[in-house]
């Protein structure tokens, strides 16, 4: 039985949030410990976002199936619109909401376990290489996610995802923000992770894209996929007492 919808928005803005403390807070530390090296700061904040995430992700799926990230919840809804028990439009704008206030929250709580002033972010971000970068993290991580569920290996989902982003910082130019409500966090954190608010549109509509093409690649390889849609990132499964 699916748990009740409050109970998967909570587990939605305290995931996203917390996904966002880790990116915003390991990439202040990764600053602060190595200061004359990008590339070190990049592995430091890049592993703890993978170890964060897959942790994430098996402790909240099983309540909400841990999308942490409105383009997934969109893609559900979209591949499960056919199902009488898909992710229904009006919950989708929740996990939206749920999500992006999530992401300002862990922006903020990162900044201020480490005492760092509350400021809009100065990275300037939106030039032609990194926007690209954004539709191919994101078109990755939609085919990824329902490529397990519809093969029946969401059990895969935490560490198959955590490594998708770990290893798209290193492999796309725009380090694989790949998640609008992630992209929004950023903004409130004017660190090594953050983004420019001028940045942050072009790249949630690079993002949008990513995941019109993930969508039409899923679609292309697993036509049938609708009937497992609902189930992402993991299944949603609560027990009965």
């Amino acid at each position: 039985m699916t748990a009740p919808l409050p109970r998967r928005l909570l587990a939605e803005l305290l995931g996203t949030g917390l996904l966002v403390a880790i990116v915003v807070g390991s990439g202040i530390a990764a600053q602060r410990l190595s200061p004359d090296d990008v590339g070190l700061q990049l592995l430091q904040n890049s592993t703890a976002t993978v170890l964060g995430l897959s942790v994430l992700i098996l402790m909240l799926g099983p309540v909400s199936g841990a999308h942490f990230n409105p383009v997934v919840s969109v893609a559900a809804w979209y591949l499960g619109r056919r199902e009488a028990d898909g992710l229904r439009l009006a919950e989708v704008g929740a996990y939206v909401v749920a999500q992006v206030v999530g992401g300002i929250g862990g922006a903020l709580l990162a900044n201020a376990m480490f005492e760092v002033p509350m400021a809009l972010a100065t990275t300037d971000r939106a030039d032609g290489g990194r926007l690209l970068g954004e539709v191919v993290a994101t078109a990755g991580l939609i085919l990824l996610i329902f490529a397990l569920v519809r093969s029946h290996r969401g059990a895969l989902a935490a560490p198959a995802v955590g490594a998708y982003i770990g290893a798209a910082y290193w492999f796309t130019s725009s380090t694989s923000f790949a998640n609008p409500a992630v992209t929004v966090g950023r903004i409130f954190s004017d660190t090594f992770a953050g983004i420019a608010p001028g940045s942050a549109p072009a790249f949630i509509g690079m993002q949008v894209v990513g995941m019109l093409v993930g969508l039409a690649l899923t679609l292309a390889l697993y036509p049938d996929v609708a009937a497992t849609a609902d189930d992402a990132v993991v299944p949603t499964q609560e027990e009965s007492s």
